[in-house]
């Protein structure tokens, strides 16, 4: 097993160690996406992991936030192994702990920009008016307070997207996961976009862990990680990387 990429561990707000991911193939054959992954993340760490269309990024990142489990090794949160936790125990920790961000926003068309971000906090039995301060205050922080009560579709793609890491923060979860976050945004609210995601990670003090394309996002964080051939390395300071 290598080395894991990252700082110490006891720093770490996320480790994953020997991480294997293999699916099987419509001819029966073992499809090897992930092959013995090491990763950890800091507390106010911002990493981008960047990589070929197909290179196993997006599985990486729903290893990493619970949404998948891996073939082989661990993912540890806060120092708790989570592949060893029950499906329902996985479930109440993906709605406290883990925060995603997808290229498409996913937002209730039905409902507000705060009613969205009050939704996991409703779920999750907080009061409304609570819900709603809440709501506020992280629609305050992402720039979105003059447009708390419109609907998605009378906002633009920037703001949608705002919206959705307000929804994804609403639970105070020490780790968000970014996947091609301003794949669908020009380059001004891209822009925009990237700067808040590098303020939040720094100032929130939340492990930040974004799959993207975007050269201007990866230049962001603190490192860049290329995962190829089933495996991470460090790409930061490298030339043409994303």
């Amino acid at each position: 097993m290598s080395a894991t990429i990252g700082s110490a561990v006891s720093a770490a707000i996320l480790a994953a160690t020997n991480v294997t991911k293999i699916f099987r193939g419509g001819d029966g054959n073992e499809i090897r996406v992930l092959d013995g992954v090491d990763l950890t993340v800091a507390r106010g760490e911002m990493v981008a992991i960047i990589g070929a269309s197909g290179a196993g990024k997006s599985t990486l990142l729903h290893v990493l936030g619970a949404l998948e489990r891996p073939t082989a090794g661990d993912v540890r949160l806060a120092e708790v192994d989570i592949t060893a936790m029950s499906d329902e125990s996985l479930a109440a920790l993906r709605n406290h702990s883990v925060g995603f961000v997808f290229q498409f926003h996913h937002l209730l068309k039905e409902f507000s920009a705060v009613e969205n971000v009050m939704m996991p906090l409703r779920i999750a039995g907080i009061a409304p008016a609570a819900a709603r301060r809440r709501a506020m205050e992280l629609l305050n922080r992402v720039g979105l307070v003059p447009r708390a009560h419109h609907r998605p579709s009378e906002m633009s793609g920037g703001e949608q997207q705002r919206t959705a890491v307000a929804r994804a923060l609403a639970m105070q979860p020490p780790l968000l996961l970014a996947d091609e976050p301003s794949g669908n945004l020009d380059h001004q609210n891209a822009e925009s976009l990237h700067d808040l995601f590098a303020e939040l990670a720094r100032e929130m003090g939340l492990g930040l862990v974004v799959v993207t394309h975007n050269r201007s996002l990866a230049s962001r964080a603190g490192r860049v990680l290329l995962l190829e051939d089933g495996r991470l390395r460090d790409n930061s300071g490298t030339e043409g990387s994303v």
